[in-house]
């Protein structure tokens, strides 16, 4: 869900990187996240593959192992990165290879990769020191790729979301914009702008471009119910102020007949490594 912190003069200035204690929450129920977190359409790993000049993948922010698994699935080596420890032994135990650390920290050892991805990850990583890194580990010709899942809402879901949100965490950083939530792509598009403009503020690469790849998935009440408390503005909230923000959305799904169907579009922001590092 597209969140920003209060008081931004712009959309283009989220800076969602900074807010560690947000980005290493989800680890909090990494079995819930996995279960819950929808994979990648297959269409964009077999392109990604495709325009990468090798199998071997390194997997930025690769949580559970959602997409690294996915890649491993279309014969990529893939050696996963991520800060959560707890999201790492998970994708540990389901055959992924990961290091813990921050892609910024991280030290590649004179390792270099096909490809560099991210799924719902990127604007966890500083957008210019990311894209240095990237460069730094990308074999010449090398694939980056971000990307992200983008739905809307049904509008009563969302402004059921939002209403329980500013009830219980009135004070909060964030603000949630039942309005960005209905508008998906124009919502999340600073997201993508901010990816691009570390890629070509580092230079190396070629002109970023978007690929979009839509799809739909049919959620009942209690699926979306046990997806929803793995949103980062979810996950460091108290059990009684999570069962109200529940409660209330789950009763707009109860009003629209116990089940909606939700747009998704799968957005990946790429670009090819242009030369020798």
């Amino acid at each position: 869900m597209p969140t920003q912190p209060a008081g931004q003069a712009s959309p283009s200035e989220i800076t969602p990187h900074r807010h560690r204690r947000v980005a290493e929450s989800f680890g909090v129920d990494p079995e819930r996240y996995d279960r819950t977190r929808p994979p990648y359409p297959d269409a964009m790993v077999e392109r990604i593959v495709a325009a990468a000049p090798g199998p071997g993948v390194l997997d930025v922010g690769c949580g559970t192992g959602t997409a690294a698994r996915q890649f491993q699935a279309a014969g990529c080596a893939v050696l996963g990165v991520e800060p959560d420890a707890r999201m790492a032994g998970f994708a540990r135990r389901s055959g992924v290879e990961v290091e813990v650390a921050t892609f910024e920290e991280w030290d590649p050892a004179g390792r270099t990769f096909d490809a560099v991805v991210a799924g719902t990850a990127w604007h966890w990583v500083d957008p210019v020191a990311g894209a240095a890194k990237a460069a730094r580990v990308l074999r010449p010709g090398g694939r980056l790729a971000l990307f992200w899942h983008v739905f809307e809402l049904p509008p009563a879901v969302a402004e059921a979301f939002a209403e329980a949100f500013r009830q219980v965490v009135p004070d909060s950083p964030f603000t949630v914009d039942p309005r960005a939530m209905r508008s998906a792509v124009d919502g999340y598009q600073p997201l993508f702008d901010n990816a691009s403009g570390g890629v070509r503020e580092v230079g190396g690469f070629d002109e970023p471009r978007q690929w979009r790849f839509d799809w739909e998935r049919t959620y009942t009440r209690d699926e979306w119910l046990d997806q929803l408390p793995t949103g980062g503005t979810l996950t460091g909230l108290s059990p009684d102020a999570l069962e109200h923000i529940l409660e209330g959305v789950g009763a707009a799904v109860d009003a629209m007949g116990g089940a909606f169907t939700m747009p998704y579009a799968t957005v990946v922001v790429t670009a090819a490594r242009s030369g020798a590092t």
